[in-house]
């Protein structure tokens, strides 16, 4: 299997520029924010950083093709790096310290391409997280001081902690109930949103958590960090991987009990 090394040093060193980048204009007073077609901000922060990271590959690896999320698909081949400038725009423009640049390396492989690598660095609450394929997960200041993550082993749903984002996604398709029975049957509930409960159920903090509607680039670098650190991410129609345009992730333990609840349509 390979290492992937070389390409998580490269991400890092990605996130590093983008970190400068998006920290140099969290909470300017003037800062740009325009309206997207979908009705979701951007920010002069957002199209800045992604560029950069455009930039750097583009010299460092020009035959690979880059997905990101202001600026589209450019490139072919087997090896794409999808990337979220900031994961979490609106708190980005409130001021709220929850957002992140999401880095992913995906190859393709039989059924689709797959995130090989992963990196979520989280500037404004000091974090970051990373992962490769078959190499595990981990979280601290660099390649050199980290430490390993593992998912909880929490098995039963009235002692497990759920994370999720909101509640319209869930009512828009149909499934509130489904979801409102959940959080009475687990022990907490929490609205954190974006990257982070991923990253907490990485960690082994949150046992849970989902979304109903998401973009590659919200899920790819989140997914390899999930499952190398032991845990389970789908979408809710139980594909594998980041692929079906919403999440569920989890210890692994309580995935399928996760699913029941959230596919519930009445």
């Amino acid at each position: 299997m390979p290492d992937y090394h070389d390409d998580l040093r490269l991400a890092h060193v990605l996130a590093d520029a983008a970190d400068a980048a998006t920290m140099d204009r969290f909470k300017a007073l003037d800062l740009k924010v325009e309206t997207k077609p979908d009705m979701t901000p951007v920010t002069e922060a957002d199209k800045a950083a992604e560029e950069l990271i455009r930039g750097q590959l583009q010299r460092a690896r020009p035959r690979d093709a880059v997905l990101g999320e202001e600026y589209g698909i450019e490139g072919t081949g087997p090896r794409r790096w999808v990337i979220d400038p900031i994961d979490g725009t609106k708190n980005y423009v409130r001021g709220v310290p929850v957002w992140a640049t999401l880095i992913s390396l995906m190859e393709a492989a039989e059924g689709g391409y797959r995130p090989v690598v992963g990196v979520v660095s989280a500037p404004a609450l000091g974090r970051r997280w990373w992962a490769a394929l078959g190499h595990g997960a981990y979280t601290g200041r660099s390649l050199s001081s980290a430490s390993r993550l593992r998912v909880s082993k929490v098995s039963k749903l009235s002692d497990a902690s759920f994370a999720y984002s909101s509640l319209g996604g869930w009512e828009e398709r149909g499934q509130l109930n489904g979801f409102l029975d959940l959080t009475r049957e687990v022990w907490r509930t929490r609205a954190y949103g974006d990257f982070w409960p991923y990253m907490m159920v990485a960690e082994g903090s949150v046992d849970l958590c989902a979304e109903p509607e998401l973009s590659l680039w919200d899920m790819a670098a989140t997914a390899i960090v999930v499952t190398e650190a032991g845990g389970t991410f789908t979408g809710l129609d139980g594909r594998p991987g980041p692929h079906s345009g919403n999440a569920a992730a989890s210890n692994g333990l309580l995935h399928d009990e996760l699913l029941s609840y959230l596919t519930q349509r009445y």
